[in-house]
């Protein structure tokens, strides 16, 4: 498929076919992703493809009982991983400096990369996805259950298959919100975004599935309004992030 209509064709997909993705799939897949753009080469990050069925349930439990991880033929949790990188410090005998807000933002953009890379070229294969922010849930016992080392930590799941549902695409802000000339002009949006909440609406009113009533900016209202994993701070520092 044409790249751009992959782009712009991108759904979230939530119900699979039964049908296995064959290992050399997968690996092509996942060779593409690893070919992403990664900030000084650290390649700060690190997937684990979780086929252990036990396992699965567990991820499914901590994330909202989402069926689909489950169900899907394969779930990958991309996690932002400097432990590597520090163990290459150690090795050639100098101390790394740890903690640092850079470096966390540096492995969470290249995991985000990665996945999103993961995506497209799944997608261009004619395979769905769907991304599983909710694994951070519960960050401590989805850590504990991957055994992960310090200075790593799961930043999303990815369900991949065959889809088995056709939505529809969902509008996204329009180009003059979201693309801004020379400075950050903003006058205009609220005019836009009217316009672009209609569109909503109407698109909630005649998709297949998940009926609702809601504006996109009533929806942002509602979720910037109230906390959201208050506790990943904590986390965060605990796993060695964000501490200077």
């Amino acid at each position: 498929m044409d790249v751009l209509d992959v782009l712009k064709k991108h759904r979230s997909i939530r119900k699979f076919k039964p049908d296995a993705i064959e290992d050399h799939v997968l690996e092509n897949i996942i060779l593409a992703a690893q070919a992403s753009a990664s900030s000084s080469f650290i390649q700060a990050c690190t997937i684990i493809r979780i086929k252990d069925v036990t396992k699965r349930k567990a991820l499914r439990k901590l994330a909202g009982d989402q069926a689909y991880i489950e169900e899907a033929p394969e779930f990958l949790i991309f996690c932002a991983d400097l432990s590597r990188s520090f163990r290459c410090c150690r090795h050639h005998n100098t101390t790394p400096v740890e903690g640092l807000t850079e470096q966390f933002i540096i492995a969470t953009v290249d995991t985000a990369i990665v996945a999103q890379s993961t995506a497209i070229a799944a997608e261009s294969l004619g395979l769905g996805i769907c991304y599983i922010g909710a694994i951070r849930n519960d960050p401590f016992k989805t850590s504990e259950l991957l055994e992960l080392p310090d200075h790593t930590y799961p930043v999303f799941g990815m369900c991949i298959g065959y889809p088995d549902e056709d939505p529809e695409v969902k509008p996204r802000l329009p180009l003059d919100v979201f693309l801004k000339e020379d400075v950050y002009q903003d006058k205009n949006d609220f005019r836009d975004i009217s316009s672009y909440d209609e569109d909503m609406l109407n698109y909630y009113k005649n998709r297949t599935k998940n009926k609702k009533q809601q504006s996109w900016s009533e929806q942002m209202a509602g979720i910037l309004s109230k906390e959201n994993r208050p506790f990943m701070k904590k986390f965060l520092t605990g796993r060695g992030f964000l501490k200077h």
